[in-house]
């Protein structure tokens, strides 16, 4: 947790009073929040008074405990999931929940002297930041993941609102008090939006999970037993590559060995597509739902390894926050992404044993890296 807070700047000794927003807070899955829930404890356990305001599927709470030095507050808003009808559903959804969040916490966010709040749901910046004469505490951003950039890197074509958002974003963006990013391509990409360097830290987030070696693991499943599996666990989205995973994975079925079975305990419209894909073509997988944070150690030591996928579009917008469980599980890795990515840069630089990385489009690639994962888990079985 030391490194999640070594170099950021939201943490000088004089901000007392501080407040974090996120997204979905646990039990509820998501990795946002999750990071920013442990960011809250280790803040209050060094002598911070923090307000962490999240969302909730279940019922909505407020809960006050003393921790360490420090106080830390949970407030936690019922919510409807995230509509996946359209987009302006999903744009009605994110204002609604972003003024709530705000009204939520408002008494604590006049009287913070630091206020974070991420990309995690998006957008809050546009309510945030024109209020800033509100606020004393200094505003920083967290950027999990780039909005609107995102949407506009899902579409085929451009759209003219798309980019007046982006616009007024990177004005809001400009006026923020300072940034944290997760890797040095978000930081490249936040430059890029006219924002100052010395106003960027780099934080990293770190492995949910620690893994002391007597994880107890998932059962296999059935259809998984006597193959190679490789796992694929958390959001499978939009920005996550489909059709590089899905015809490399029919090659090393179709003209391979086909040694390899994909285990996806994923939810995310890419975990969707690739089911129905692999159901039509009659190829075997097995798909369950994520498992909670408590049981997500022995998940990860379960597999022969992991696999891990990033669009090109989406390169420095978003940060598969999972690459560093995936690391620390010390099973072997593959992605699916460019080497402009923190991904391929943290894989190599933490000397993962056993590490290949496919071009997105290069699906031949990907079925040779399934091969010699396949051989390499051979060699080393007992």
């Amino acid at each position: 947790m030391s490194d999640l807070l070594a170099s950021s700047p939201f943490d000088p000794l004089s901000q007392r009073r501080l407040v974090i927003i996120a997204d979905w807070l646990p039990p509820d899955f998501g990795a946002v929040g999750q990071y920013m829930q442990m960011r809250a404890q280790a803040l209050a356990e060094r002598g911070h008074d923090v307000t962490l305001i999240g969302l909730a599927s279940g019922e909505g709470s407020v809960r006050q405990e003393a921790r360490g030095k420090g106080t830390l507050t949970e407030i936690r808003l019922s919510t409807r999931p995230v509509p996946r009808s359209s987009f302006v559903a999903r744009l009605a959804w994110t204002a609604v929940t972003n003024l709530r969040l705000v009204a939520s916490g408002f008494r604590a966010l006049r009287a913070a002297d630091g206020i974070l709040f991420t990309g995690s749901p998006p957008l809050l910046i546009h309510l945030l930041a024109p209020l800033a004469p509100l606020w004393r505490g200094r505003l920083v951003y967290r950027i999990t993941d780039f909005h609107p950039e995102c949407l506009i890197a899902a579409r085929d074509r451009p759209s003219l609102a798309l980019a007046l958002l982006l616009g007024l974003t990177n004005f809001w963006r400009r006026r923020i008090g300072g940034f944290e990013v997760l890797g040095l391509d978000q930081l490249k990409r936040l430059r890029e939006t006219g924002v100052r360097e010395e106003r960027i830290a780099l934080v990293r987030d770190i492995s949910p999970v620690s893994f002391g070696g007597d994880e107890t693991t998932e059962p296999m499943p059935a259809v998984l037993e006597g193959a190679c599996v490789l796992l694929y666990a958390g959001n499978y989205g939009v920005a996550h590559d489909v059709e590089t995973v899905a015809e490399g994975y029919r090659l090393h079925h179709r003209e391979g060995t086909g040694r390899v079975r994909l285990w996806l305990s994923a939810t995310g419209a890419g975990a969707d597509d690739l089911v129905r894909r692999f159901a039509e073509q009659g190829l075997p997988f097995y798909k369950s739902e994520p498992v909670p944070l408590d049981r997500l150690a022995g998940l990860l030591r379960t597999p022969d390894a992991h696999l891990v996928t990033l669009k090109d579009a989406f390169v420095g917008f978003v940060m598969p926050s999972k690459i560093y469980a995936c690391i620390d599980s010390g099973k072997p890795v593959l992605f699916v992404g460019s080497a402009e990515s923190d991904v391929d840069l943290l894989a190599r630089s933490a000397g993962v044993d056993q590490y290949w990385r496919s071009e997105c489009g290069n699906a031949a690639a990907f079925a040779t890296a399934l091969e010699e994962l396949a051989d390499s888990a051979r060699k080393s079985l007992p």
